[in-house]
């Protein structure tokens, strides 16, 4: 039996990818469980497809549906605990769950003393330090699986300085790139009619909607900023965005005496998921090798921070720190929905994040209380903020 896996936010991007891996890697991974918050087709059908020990919905009301469906001898957990419960039945996890409710898949495995691979972002930005002091418990492990952050976790690693806090000062610069997403190039006021159908138009990356449209606004790179001060330990001032629209440079990090690392590959997901989980070994399973007699040129440019004002606001709610991250988090997410939904404007997403994030004022993020009661406030003010609008 090899190692086994917990796959939490199953049916989404991440999770698809993950299954992937597993069954090109099938005598290394054993799936023992899946987890899903309402996707009930899709996650019986993996079900059926992997035979987990263990398969759990968020959502408790679609639980009799999902029970007819699963194959005999799978165990169903239903209702909002169910993924973080089936998360620490594994040696490793990988957390693929969108958005804020992440939170308590991570913060279980890390609870647990368990490996934990974090596609998650959200929930180690709006909990930084509650993460911290989880990850601080004998045993528990976080390996990035973002794009940007699996080639920094690689880039520190081939220097001897990953989990050296005391090295860190030999860390320049961490570059995070981005592929400037589909508005690259454009001004605010051809950004002002964008639809959402544009906004998902990914050049180079199929990921879910919501962190699709972090991308077209730029936050998606400001949220990894943050992620990546959290992770790395180096402070704002030493973290830069470049925008890299091929996406085959995933990120840099440049030293003290000039030297730059970069770590390269063609854009494929499966190749992060398959080092977050494979740590500290690489799987023989190769994704994204590059034909070197193909690629034709690698360009970068700085980011426009005066058209994606997102950028910099993740900067302002980093510095300001404690609660402000988790009220950039969820305001983010509230903004995203209703303009998926048609309610507000493309340009309106980092004008509701704005006025949610001046109006808040900064707490203390002592506890994992501290941050839900963050959380929910923001959301609140940003929700009032979208149906002003709609109400306009």
């Amino acid at each position: 039996m090899g190692t086994t896996l917990a796959v939490m936010g199953s049916t989404g991007s991440i999770g698809v990818q993950t299954l992937e891996v597993t069954a090109a890697c099938a005598d290394r991974y054993e799936v023992t469980a899946l987890g899903a918050g309402r996707s009930v087709e899709a996650l019986a059908a993996q079900a059926r497809a992997v035979r987990p020990k263990l398969v759990a919905l968020a959502d408790a009301s679609a639980a009799p549906r999902l029970a007819r469906l699963l194959p005999p001898g799978i165990e169903l957990l239903a209702g909002p605990e169910a993924l973080a419960d089936a998360a620490v039945t594994a040696d490793v996890t990988v957390n693929g769950v969108v958005g804020f409710a992440g939170l308590p898949v991570t913060m279980a495995v890390l609870e647990a003393g368990r490996r934990l691979a974090l596609a998650n972002k959200e929930s180690l930005i709006a909990a930084g330090p509650v993460v911290a002091r989880a990850l601080a418990t004998p045993g528990a492990e976080l390996v990035p699986v973002d794009s940007e952050h699996c080639a920094v976790h690689q880039c520190l690693r081939a220097n001897d300085t990953l989990g050296e806090p005391d090295r860190v000062d030999q860390v320049a610069r961490i570059l995070l790139t981005a592929s400037g997403g589909p508005f690259r190039g454009r001004s605010r006021a051809e950004l002002a009619s964008v639809t959402a159908g544009e906004a998902l138009a990914h050049p180079t990356w199929d990921m879910g909607p919501k962190i699709t449209v972090d991308s077209s606004t730029l936050m998606n790179k400001g949220l990894e900023v943050i992620e990546a001060h959290e992770l790395f330990g180096v402070d704002y001032d030493r973290i830069d965005v470049v925008v890299h629209p091929q996406s085959v440079v995933h990120s840099m990090v440049e030293y003290v005496d000039g030297a730059t690392m970069a770590q390269l590959s063609m854009p494929d997901m499966r190749l992060c998921i398959g080092y977050a989980i494979g740590y500290p070994d690489r799987l023989d399973c190769a994704y994204g090798p590059i034909d070197w007699t193909a690629l034709g040129r690698l360009d970068f440019e700085p980011p426009r921070r005066d058209v994606f004002v997102c950028l910099a606001l993740a900067y302002e709610a980093g510095r300001r720190g404690e609660t402000a991250p988790a009220v950039l988090s969820a305001a983010n997410e509230v903004a995203v929905e209703a303009f998926l939904e048609g309610a507000i404007s493309w340009m309106a997403i980092a004008e509701i994040i704005d006025g949610v994030l001046q109006a808040d004022p900064v707490q203390r993020a002592d506890s994992l209380e501290s941050v839900l009661e963050a959380d929910d406030r923001a959301r609140r003010a940003a929700a009032a903020l979208v149906a002003r609008r709609a109400a306009a």
